[in-house]
Protein backbone atom coordinates (compact mmCIF):
# COMPACT_ATOMS: atom_id res chain seq x y z
CA UNK A 1 0.00 0.00 0.00
CA UNK A 2 1.07 3.51 -1.31
CA UNK A 3 1.64 5.42 1.87
CA UNK A 4 0.07 8.91 1.64
CA UNK A 5 1.63 12.58 2.03
CA UNK A 6 1.12 15.71 3.45
CA UNK A 7 1.86 17.37 0.11
CA UNK A 8 -1.25 18.82 -1.88
CA UNK A 9 -2.12 16.52 -4.93
CA UNK A 10 -4.71 19.18 -6.13
CA UNK A 11 -5.06 23.07 -5.89
CA UNK A 12 -6.89 25.47 -7.22
CA UNK A 13 -8.75 28.72 -7.25
CA UNK A 14 -12.82 28.78 -6.49
CA UNK A 15 -14.68 32.32 -7.79
CA UNK A 16 -17.14 33.02 -4.65
CA UNK A 17 -18.94 36.43 -5.81
CA UNK A 18 -17.80 39.54 -5.41
CA UNK A 19 -14.24 39.66 -7.04
CA UNK A 20 -12.89 37.37 -4.66
CA UNK A 21 -11.25 33.97 -5.61
CA UNK A 22 -9.99 32.04 -3.27
CA UNK A 23 -6.97 29.42 -2.92
CA UNK A 24 -7.44 26.01 -2.21
CA UNK A 25 -5.66 22.94 -2.14
CA UNK A 26 -6.46 19.07 -0.87
CA UNK A 27 -3.72 16.44 0.30
CA UNK A 28 -3.98 13.31 1.80
CA UNK A 29 -6.01 9.76 0.67
CA UNK A 30 -8.96 10.94 -1.49
CA UNK A 31 -11.22 8.28 -0.37
CA UNK A 32 -10.46 9.21 3.38
CA UNK A 33 -12.18 11.13 6.11
CA UNK A 34 -13.35 14.31 4.90
CA UNK A 35 -11.98 17.61 6.80
CA UNK A 36 -11.38 20.97 6.74
CA UNK A 37 -9.04 23.00 8.28
CA UNK A 38 -9.75 26.92 9.27
CA UNK A 39 -6.93 29.09 9.93
CA UNK A 40 -6.85 32.05 12.05
CA UNK A 41 -6.31 35.89 12.10
CA UNK A 42 -8.57 36.53 10.79
CA UNK A 43 -5.97 37.25 8.05
CA UNK A 44 -3.49 34.68 8.48
CA UNK A 45 -3.68 32.32 6.10
CA UNK A 46 -3.28 28.71 5.62
CA UNK A 47 0.42 27.56 6.00
CA UNK A 48 2.54 23.71 5.72
CA UNK A 49 1.98 23.41 9.47
CA UNK A 50 -1.98 23.16 8.77
CA UNK A 51 -1.11 20.07 6.44
CA UNK A 52 0.85 17.84 9.85
CA UNK A 53 -2.54 18.26 11.95
CA UNK A 54 -4.23 15.23 9.96
CA UNK A 55 -3.19 11.53 9.11
CA UNK A 56 -2.98 11.22 5.48
CA UNK A 57 -3.25 7.98 5.13
CA UNK A 58 -7.21 8.47 6.76
CA UNK A 59 -8.18 12.31 5.95
CA UNK A 60 -9.03 13.78 2.96
CA UNK A 61 -8.16 17.57 4.20
CA UNK A 62 -9.07 20.61 2.86
CA UNK A 63 -6.92 23.91 3.29
CA UNK A 64 -7.96 27.19 1.61
CA UNK A 65 -7.12 31.05 2.42
CA UNK A 66 -10.34 33.06 3.20
CA UNK A 67 -10.96 35.87 1.43
CA UNK A 68 -8.32 38.62 1.23
CA UNK A 69 -5.96 36.50 3.21
CA UNK A 70 -2.86 34.30 1.58
CA UNK A 71 -3.01 32.73 -1.75
CA UNK A 72 -6.34 34.24 -2.74
CA UNK A 73 -7.44 37.29 -4.25
CA UNK A 74 -7.67 40.23 -4.33
CA UNK A 75 -5.27 40.09 -1.35
CA UNK A 76 -5.89 43.08 1.37
CA UNK A 77 -2.20 43.74 1.50
CA UNK A 78 -3.75 45.68 -1.72
CA UNK A 79 -4.26 49.43 -0.12
CA UNK A 80 -6.83 49.40 -2.33
CA UNK A 81 -8.83 46.88 -2.31
CA UNK A 82 -12.48 47.30 -0.50
CA UNK A 83 -12.68 44.69 2.39
CA UNK A 84 -16.76 45.59 2.40
CA UNK A 85 -17.40 41.98 0.92
CA UNK A 86 -15.48 40.32 3.70
CA UNK A 87 -17.66 39.32 6.58
CA UNK A 88 -18.14 36.51 8.81
CA UNK A 89 -20.97 35.27 6.38
CA UNK A 90 -19.40 35.82 3.91
CA UNK A 91 -16.56 33.41 4.81
CA UNK A 92 -19.70 30.70 6.19
CA UNK A 93 -21.00 31.12 2.54
CA UNK A 94 -17.08 30.62 0.88
CA UNK A 95 -16.67 26.91 3.12
CA UNK A 96 -20.51 25.63 1.80
CA UNK A 97 -19.53 26.66 -2.10
CA UNK A 98 -15.92 25.42 -1.57
CA UNK A 99 -17.45 21.82 0.25
CA UNK A 100 -19.93 21.90 -2.96
CA UNK A 101 -17.37 22.21 -5.43
CA UNK A 102 -14.89 19.47 -4.14
CA UNK A 103 -18.28 16.98 -3.95
CA UNK A 104 -18.23 16.93 -0.37
CA UNK A 105 -21.11 15.74 1.54
CA UNK A 106 -19.95 16.04 5.07
CA UNK A 107 -16.37 16.70 7.05
CA UNK A 108 -14.81 16.97 10.21
CA UNK A 109 -14.10 21.11 11.07
CA UNK A 110 -10.65 22.12 12.60
CA UNK A 111 -9.87 25.36 13.44
CA UNK A 112 -7.40 27.29 15.62
CA UNK A 113 -8.30 31.07 17.17
CA UNK A 114 -10.35 32.77 14.88
CA UNK A 115 -10.69 29.96 13.05
CA UNK A 116 -12.55 28.85 16.21
CA UNK A 117 -14.95 31.74 15.92
CA UNK A 118 -15.06 30.79 12.39
CA UNK A 119 -15.61 27.25 12.84
CA UNK A 120 -18.14 27.59 15.35
CA UNK A 121 -20.38 29.66 13.27
CA UNK A 122 -20.27 27.77 10.42
CA UNK A 123 -21.16 24.80 12.18
CA UNK A 124 -24.22 26.41 13.90
CA UNK A 125 -25.19 27.81 10.15
CA UNK A 126 -24.80 24.24 8.68
CA UNK A 127 -24.68 21.51 11.11
CA UNK A 128 -25.71 18.90 9.07
CA UNK A 129 -22.48 19.43 7.17
CA UNK A 130 -20.05 18.68 10.27
CA UNK A 131 -19.21 15.39 11.82
CA UNK A 132 -16.80 17.03 14.22
CA UNK A 133 -14.67 19.36 15.73
CA UNK A 134 -11.59 20.22 16.43
CA UNK A 135 -11.06 23.61 18.45
CA UNK A 136 -7.57 24.71 19.38
CA UNK A 137 -7.04 27.91 21.13
CA UNK A 138 -10.99 28.88 21.43
CA UNK A 139 -12.69 31.99 20.71
CA UNK A 140 -15.58 32.87 20.00
CA UNK A 141 -15.61 36.52 18.15
CA UNK A 142 -17.28 38.29 21.57
CA UNK A 143 -16.46 42.35 22.20
CA UNK A 144 -14.98 41.38 25.27
CA UNK A 145 -12.58 39.45 24.18
CA UNK A 146 -11.59 41.86 21.55
CA UNK A 147 -11.44 44.57 23.94
CA UNK A 148 -9.20 42.30 27.00
CA UNK A 149 -6.76 41.77 23.75
CA UNK A 150 -6.68 45.59 22.69
CA UNK A 151 -7.78 47.22 25.46
CA UNK A 152 -7.63 45.39 29.45
CA UNK A 153 -4.15 43.71 28.31
CA UNK A 154 -2.65 46.93 28.99
CA UNK A 155 -2.49 45.70 32.56
CA UNK A 156 -0.36 43.21 31.56
CA UNK A 157 2.03 44.71 29.20
CA UNK A 158 1.96 47.87 30.64
CA UNK A 159 5.25 49.67 28.53
CA UNK A 160 4.31 48.04 25.27
CA UNK A 161 0.48 48.76 25.53
CA UNK A 162 1.03 52.16 25.81
CA UNK A 163 3.27 52.09 22.51
CA UNK A 164 0.78 50.24 20.80
CA UNK A 165 -2.25 52.69 22.15
CA UNK A 166 0.13 55.98 21.25
CA UNK A 167 0.27 54.52 17.84
CA UNK A 168 -3.14 55.85 16.81
CA UNK A 169 -3.87 60.09 17.18
CA UNK A 170 -4.34 61.12 20.34
CA UNK A 171 -8.24 61.81 20.45
CA UNK A 172 -9.00 58.23 19.66
CA UNK A 173 -6.50 56.31 22.47
CA UNK A 174 -9.84 56.14 24.86
CA UNK A 175 -11.85 54.79 21.87
CA UNK A 176 -12.19 51.63 20.21
CA UNK A 177 -8.35 50.85 19.04
CA UNK A 178 -8.77 48.29 16.09
CA UNK A 179 -11.11 50.67 14.65
CA UNK A 180 -9.07 53.82 15.15
CA UNK A 181 -5.85 51.22 13.66
CA UNK A 182 -8.61 50.37 11.10
CA UNK A 183 -8.46 53.82 9.93
CA UNK A 184 -4.88 54.28 9.53
CA UNK A 185 -4.42 51.18 7.79
CA UNK A 186 -6.39 52.77 4.89
CA UNK A 187 -4.54 55.91 5.00
CA UNK A 188 -3.51 56.84 1.50
CA UNK A 189 0.44 57.74 2.54
CA UNK A 190 2.09 54.34 2.27
CA UNK A 191 4.24 55.25 5.50
CA UNK A 192 1.35 55.94 7.83
CA UNK A 193 0.27 52.42 6.38
CA UNK A 194 3.35 50.45 7.07
CA UNK A 195 3.64 51.99 10.30
CA UNK A 196 0.56 51.21 11.89
CA UNK A 197 0.95 47.61 10.70
CA UNK A 198 4.21 47.07 12.11
CA UNK A 199 2.88 48.84 15.14
CA UNK A 200 -0.25 46.43 15.38
CA UNK A 201 1.72 42.87 14.30
CA UNK A 202 4.35 44.02 17.31
CA UNK A 203 1.28 44.12 19.74
CA UNK A 204 0.40 40.94 18.11
CA UNK A 205 3.31 39.33 19.01
CA UNK A 206 3.76 40.62 22.03
CA UNK A 207 0.29 39.21 23.79
CA UNK A 208 0.63 35.97 21.81
CA UNK A 209 3.23 34.71 24.64
CA UNK A 210 4.21 34.90 28.32
CA UNK A 211 7.04 33.22 27.70
CA UNK A 212 10.39 35.10 28.12
CA UNK A 213 12.08 33.29 24.85
CA UNK A 214 9.55 33.60 22.81
CA UNK A 215 10.22 34.53 19.49
CA UNK A 216 8.36 36.91 17.18
CA UNK A 217 6.65 35.99 14.09
CA UNK A 218 4.50 38.90 12.67
CA UNK A 219 5.84 41.50 13.46
CA UNK A 220 9.59 40.42 11.44
CA UNK A 221 6.88 38.96 8.62
CA UNK A 222 7.16 40.79 5.14
CA UNK A 223 5.88 44.79 5.24
CA UNK A 224 3.04 43.31 2.55
CA UNK A 225 1.73 40.58 4.71
CA UNK A 226 1.65 42.89 7.87
CA UNK A 227 -0.39 45.30 6.26
CA UNK A 228 -3.13 42.45 4.96
CA UNK A 229 -2.91 40.48 7.89
CA UNK A 230 -3.58 43.97 10.16
CA UNK A 231 -6.51 44.98 7.60
CA UNK A 232 -8.21 42.01 8.37
CA UNK A 233 -7.75 41.72 11.61
CA UNK A 234 -8.82 45.66 12.83
CA UNK A 235 -11.64 44.88 9.92
CA UNK A 236 -13.11 42.31 11.76
CA UNK A 237 -12.64 43.46 15.44
CA UNK A 238 -13.61 46.80 14.75
CA UNK A 239 -16.99 45.05 13.26
CA UNK A 240 -17.54 42.49 16.39
CA UNK A 241 -16.33 40.07 13.83
CA UNK A 242 -19.58 40.76 12.20
CA UNK A 243 -21.55 38.44 14.88
CA UNK A 244 -24.00 39.72 17.69
CA UNK A 245 -22.62 39.75 21.16
CA UNK A 246 -23.19 36.49 22.71
CA UNK A 247 -24.02 34.72 19.36
CA UNK A 248 -21.58 31.59 19.43
CA UNK A 249 -22.17 31.07 22.74
CA UNK A 250 -26.23 31.80 22.57
CA UNK A 251 -26.63 29.63 19.54
CA UNK A 252 -24.46 26.75 21.09
CA UNK A 253 -27.52 24.77 21.43
CA UNK A 254 -27.63 24.12 17.47
CA UNK A 255 -24.26 21.89 18.09
CA UNK A 256 -25.57 19.81 20.78
CA UNK A 257 -24.66 16.20 19.06
CA UNK A 258 -22.15 17.02 17.21
CA UNK A 259 -18.62 15.61 18.61
CA UNK A 260 -16.05 17.92 19.60
CA UNK A 261 -12.83 18.38 21.44
CA UNK A 262 -12.30 21.95 22.76
CA UNK A 263 -7.65 22.25 23.03
CA UNK A 264 -6.39 24.97 25.17
CA UNK A 265 -3.60 26.36 26.98
CA UNK A 266 -3.45 27.00 30.51
CA UNK A 267 -1.20 29.95 29.65
CA UNK A 268 -3.30 31.72 26.97
CA UNK A 269 -3.18 35.11 27.88
CA UNK A 270 -4.84 36.01 24.52
CA UNK A 271 -7.57 34.21 24.50
CA UNK A 272 -8.47 33.68 28.56
CA UNK A 273 -9.89 30.02 29.78
CA UNK A 274 -13.06 31.09 30.48
CA UNK A 275 -14.50 31.37 26.53
CA UNK A 276 -13.32 27.77 26.35
CA UNK A 277 -15.00 26.82 29.89
CA UNK A 278 -18.35 28.71 28.76
CA UNK A 279 -18.85 26.91 25.69
CA UNK A 280 -18.19 23.53 27.33
CA UNK A 281 -20.28 23.68 30.04
CA UNK A 282 -22.97 24.87 27.44
CA UNK A 283 -22.01 22.10 25.39
CA UNK A 284 -23.30 18.36 26.29
CA UNK A 285 -20.83 15.81 24.56
CA UNK A 286 -18.16 18.43 24.10
CA UNK A 287 -14.53 17.51 25.84
CA UNK A 288 -12.23 20.22 27.20
CA UNK A 289 -8.16 19.88 27.18
CA UNK A 290 -6.40 22.07 29.24
CA UNK A 291 -2.70 21.88 28.34
CA UNK A 292 -0.37 23.13 31.19
CA UNK A 293 2.41 23.69 28.96
CA UNK A 294 1.32 26.14 26.43
CA UNK A 295 -0.94 29.40 25.86
CA UNK A 296 -2.36 30.39 22.60
CA UNK A 297 0.23 28.03 20.56
CA UNK A 298 3.26 25.95 20.70
CA UNK A 299 4.24 23.23 23.70
CA UNK A 300 1.93 20.11 23.46
CA UNK A 301 -0.89 21.98 21.45
CA UNK A 302 -0.18 20.54 18.08
CA UNK A 303 0.55 17.13 19.86
CA UNK A 304 -3.22 17.50 21.04
CA UNK A 305 -4.86 18.59 17.91
CA UNK A 306 -3.38 15.42 15.95
CA UNK A 307 -4.40 13.00 19.14
CA UNK A 308 -7.93 14.23 18.87
CA UNK A 309 -8.24 13.80 14.66
CA UNK A 310 -6.58 10.46 14.67
CA UNK A 311 -9.39 9.37 17.32
CA UNK A 312 -11.93 10.52 14.73
CA UNK A 313 -10.56 8.80 12.23
CA UNK A 314 -10.19 5.67 14.65
CA UNK A 315 -13.87 6.44 15.72
CA UNK A 316 -15.46 6.71 12.32
CA UNK A 317 -14.55 6.16 9.17
CA UNK A 318 -16.23 8.36 7.09
CA UNK A 319 -15.56 6.54 4.38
Amino acid sequence: MTRMTNEPYETGMLEVGDGHSLYWEVLGNPDGKPAVALHGGPGSGSSPRMRTLFDPDRYRVVLFDQRNAGRSTPSASDPVVDLSANTTQHLIADIEALRVHLGIERWLVEGGSWGVTLALAYAQAHPERVTELVLAAVTDGARRDTDWITCDMGRVFPREWERFRDGVPADERDGDLAAAYSRLLHDPEPEVRATAAHEWCLWEDTHMSLAPDAEPFLSVAEPAFQLAFARLVTHYWSHGCFLEEGQVLRDIKLLHGIPAVLIHGRYDVSAPLGTAWALHRAWPGSELMVLDDTGHGGGSMTAAIIAATDRFARDQSGV
